[in-house]
């Protein structure tokens, strides 16, 4: 007699699924008639774009939020990017908690994973991130309700502030400010000079993509950076770093774009700030992405790869994974056997992670701008280059290229998008891991190099 072998899923394998089934169940809802406006028509693959760039905080959208969806789609596309935002391994921890049905060992381990919590303390992480979360969605919806009931209405008004406080969070970029003149996205370029906007949405980016287990660690340290584990004072000063050096090279940079016309010393200073910020990994504009300098489109799309910290809702390379490859680097150059962090030392074999991540990012990103531009011959370079940074990085900015996808470039930049929410090291485990015997170690051998 035969007995049938159980499915069991890897950490990684329930991670990516978990992932793949929200976006379907998703794109379901989205093209539910409720869920598209009278006049208006959406395409499956529509539906599941946008999906998709909900659920992995993108951004990026075929259609208008504002005028394609009704208050139904709104609501499907907004609770997809809390869900994910929070992580979905957070809400099902939550769920086994609450309905007091236990943790498995499989499900304490891919929330450990998805949330970079500690092992002993998955319901003090649980709270802090659903209370820390709603603290910081709640205050900058109210600064925004200041700006927006003024504006739209009490109604409409609360309904925006809500809106974009959890798209601004959770590093999603999706905006119900419609469409200017020329078809691009108008986002938030109305509130450029305005700080009380500005800064919010700014401030709840930076917040969202510190990351959980920062924010746990800062807490637990009472704010005293002596205190913190290595990777919270990497992740802060890296951010820190790049917030700086990024604000004064856009205002170098776009000193005389078109966008800035009319502005003072100030005001520019205040554009620049979000141009720094957004890309890492938002999608919110104050100025329009086709308006930028050349140098300014390649710190973009620089920043944009970077991205936010590990286990936060930025997307990107890392912060993490790029301060231990520049770190690595400068200890190759200079002949260290080891590789320090202040005073710690990390392992090479980290390193060679990030690298690897590192080299499958850039393989990737330029294979499918390869595709796109085969399939789309009268696309531009430029835009082709920069929409497919902005999907694995799950940035959501974009040079109007979104709209004029075709079916087969909608596919490649929504399996990219996926690639950049599960993430590239995740998704190969996923797909590749399996049980093998012992490997045996091959003869040593040197190759040329550099």
């Amino acid at each position: 007699m035969k007995v049938k072998k159980k499915l069991k899923l890897s950490v990684w394998q329930f991670l990516a699924l978990a992932y793949l089934i929200v976006t379907l169940l998703g794109s379901v809802l989205l093209i539910l008639p409720c869920a598209t406006r009278s006049g208006q028509q959406t395409s499956y693959l529509g539906a599941l774009f946008t999906a998709a760039s909900a659920v992995c905080i993108t951004g990026l959208s075929p259609y208008d939020i504002a005028t394609h969806w009704t208050l139904f789609g709104q609501i499907v596309i907004l609770v997809l990017v809390q869900a994910s935002g929070l992580g979905f391994m957070t809400l099902v921890s939550a769920a086994f908690l609450i309905f007091k049905h236990g943790m498995g060992m499989d499900s304490r381990n891919a929330f450990m994973l998805d949330s970079r919590g500690k092992p002993n303390g998955i319901l003090t992480m649980l709270k802090r991130i659903v209370i820390g979360t709603a603290i910081c969605e709640t205050i900058g919806a109210l600064l925004l309700m200041i700006r927006f009931i003024p504006q739209f209405g009490a109604g409409k008004g609360i309904y925006f502030s809500i809106w974009h406080s959890v798209s601004a969070f959770c590093n999603a970029g999706f905006d119900l400010m419609g469409t200017a003149a020329n078809g691009g996205s108008l986002s938030l370029t109305g509130y450029v000079t305005d700080p009380l906007v500005t800064l919010t949405i700014a401030g709840l980016i930076i917040l969202g993509g510190l990351g959980f287990a920062v924010w746990g660690d800062m807490i637990d340290c009472k704010l005293r950076y002596k205190k913190f584990q290595l990777n919270t004072k990497v992740v802060i000063v890296v951010n820190a770093a790049l917030i700086i050096v990024g604000t004064l090279l856009f205002l170098l940079f776009e000193w005389n774009n078109p966008s800035y016309e009319g502005f003072n010393f100030g005001e520019k200073l205040l554009a620049s700030f979000f141009a720094a910020v957004t890309p890492r990994t938002a999608g919110f504009a104050t100025t329009y992405c086709t308006t930028l300098s050349d140098s300014g489109y390649l710190l973009t799309i620089i920043y944009m790869f970077i991205g936010g910290g590990s286990g936060s809702t930025a997307g990107g390379l890392r912060v993490g994974t790029f301060a231990v490859i520049i770190m690595g680097m400068l200890a190759v150059f200079r002949g260290h056997r080891d590789i320090n962090i202040g005073k710690r030392r990390i392992e090479y074999s980290l390193l060679s992670q990030a690298l690897a991540i590192l080299a499958a990012c850039l393989m990737v990103v330029l294979v499918s701008t390869l595709a796109i531009c085969a399939v789309q011959p009268d696309a531009g370079f430029k835009e082709v280059l920069f929409e497919c940074f902005s999907a694995l990085s799950n940035s959501g900015l974009t040079l109007d290229f979104t709209t004029e996808l075709t079916v087969a470039s909608s596919v490649i930049i929504i399996i990219l998008m996926y690639a950049g929410r599960v993430g590239i090291l995740t998704l190969a485990l996923a797909l590749g891991e399996k049980k093998t015997a012992a490997e045996i170690r091959r003869p040593i051998d040197s190759l040329l190099i550099g």
